[in-house]
């Protein structure tokens, strides 16, 4: 299967070992401190925090609207789940994969003063997408072809990118209104970029037929291939090491309603946080690129029909390239490529239902639509929760782009943050497509605050 696409590849492994957007449900909570800037910056300040420290965090989200598995059957296999013969295969003419993986580092916020306050995050993260593949297609790679029946297929806007990056975000938040009822604050973070490394590919069409009895492949259309270096291999990423920088940026409002008189107070008085019966926040994040300065790109002419036998790993070692250069014509050039951050507008409201029950309406919608950019999946959550300052309990309800509905869990208890998004679905059902998993451990430094107030 890397003999075809090289990127495809990362994919298959993604899915063969699917373990599980970021934080799904948590970001929502008042005292998600540090991870609520991942979603608005602007959470940054009138927090319930003095200081917010993260040790360390991890998301990881994948799936497709391809591959779809019973997680009771694997959970029952002891170990003997085999995905090429036993999840469920939902092959269409424009199949889609996606990862996002999301490590927060050591990161801490605090306040300046009581209208402003400050972060500093480290983050890393990886993202892989690949749109439109032919389902039949991929799984013909995927078994080298091992197949007695023709088919053909035509791909468009075919297109892929894997990218691994790291981050150092400051953030400023401040509050800009606030009066009896109405709070008003919003908030900012400067990213500084550190490309590991990516690679692309896209073709407007790509049109082909499998003749089984003559065991070839017969292709036309064209295919760009690109890499952020001559070197760089997807299958055998350093994150350790740095190929160049970028920039990046995050800008985010919210917006508070009290129905009850309680935002103003006595200066001498320091609440945790301004408690609300309604609020709206709007944010857009990951607004920037990386320029490899040293990339290469490869224009591959695909009218040609070739023996499938060449994607068979037991006749031959050859790598992705050297396949695609000894059956297409092509041209290559050397300069700069640069990928786009997954840009993204993200939606929310929270309502306060009574005391200590909340829910929440959010939705993260991609901003990015080139050939040379990572995504988000478009997703829409509902996630009720209780929350006090010690503990949250909460599960939000997803419904994502590629018609996967996922139902999940999460516990917040002290210093430690466990949860998954789609963790009742998958145990429920019996054909998931889509799993994702987070953790988080941290020291919270909650403020001093007047009871008689909060």
């Amino acid at each position: 299967m890397k003999k075809l696409l090289l990127l495809l590849v990362v994919v298959f492994a993604v899915n063969n070992t699917i373990k599980s957007q970021s934080y799904f449900g948590y970001t929502f909570d008042n005292y998600s401190g540090i991870h609520g800037l991942t979603l608005n910056p602007a959470n940054v300040v009138d927090s319930p925090f003095k200081t917010d420290i993260n040790i360390i965090s991890g998301s990881l989200f994948a799936g497709s609207d391809y591959l779809g598995v019973n997680i009771q059957d694997i959970i029952k296999s002891e170990g003997g789940f085999d995905f090429d013969l036993d999840a469920q295969k939902s092959a269409k003419n424009d199949n889609n994969f996606f990862l996002n993986m999301d490590v927060l580092l050591p990161s801490f916020m605090f306040n300046l003063s009581k209208k402003s306050s400050l972060g500093i995050t480290t983050r890393l993260r990886a993202f892989l997408n690949v749109h439109n593949i032919n389902g039949q297609l991929y799984e013909s790679l995927a078994d080298e072809f091992d197949d007695t029946e023709d088919f053909e297929f035509n791909l468009k806007d075919f297109k892929g990118t894997v990218h691994v990056f790291g981050e150092i975000g400051l953030t400023y938040g401040r509050i800009l209104m606030n009066n009896e009822k109405h709070l008003l604050k919003g908030g900012f973070t400067l990213k500084y970029l550190q490309g590991a490394g990516g690679a692309f590919f896209n073709a407007p069409s790509i049109t082909g037929f499998y003749d089984a009895s003559a065991n070839t492949l017969t292709t036309s259309g064209n295919l760009n291939y690109g890499l952020s270096s001559e070197e760089f291999d997807s299958e055998d990423i350093d994150i350790t090491r740095i190929i160049t920088a970028g920039f990046g940026a995050d800008i985010g409002f919210v917006y508070q309603w009290n129905d009850k008189n309680k935002n103003k107070t006595d200066d001498s008085t320091i609440k945790r946080y301004t408690k609300y019966k309604l609020k709206i926040g709007a944010s857009i994040t990951d607004i920037g690129s990386i320029n490899y300065k040293e990339g290469k790109k490869t224009t591959y002419d695909l009218n040609n029909t070739i023996d499938v036998d060449d994607f068979d790993d037991e006749n031959n070692d050859k790598s992705f390239e050297e396949i695609l250069d000894d059956n297409y014509s092509s041209v290559t050039t050397l300069g700069s490529n640069r990928i786009k951050l997954p840009t993204a507008l993200n939606l929310l409201i929270d309502y306060n239902i009574t005391g200590k029950l909340f829910t929440s309406f959010a939705s993260s919608m991609s901003l990015s639509n080139t050939a040379t950019t990572n995504s988000i999946i478009n997703t829409v959550t509902i996630a009720p929760r209780l929350e006090i300052s010690w503990l949250s309990i909460y599960s939000p309800i997803s419904f994502r782009q590629y018609g996967d509905v996922a139902w999940g869990a999460g516990l917040r208890l002290g210093p430690l943050t466990v949860g998954s998004g789609s963790v009742l679905t998958n145990l429920l059902s019996s054909n998931s497509k889509s799993a994702d998993i987070y953790f988080g451990l941290k020291i919270p430094i909650y403020r001093k605050f007047d009871k008689k107030v909060v």
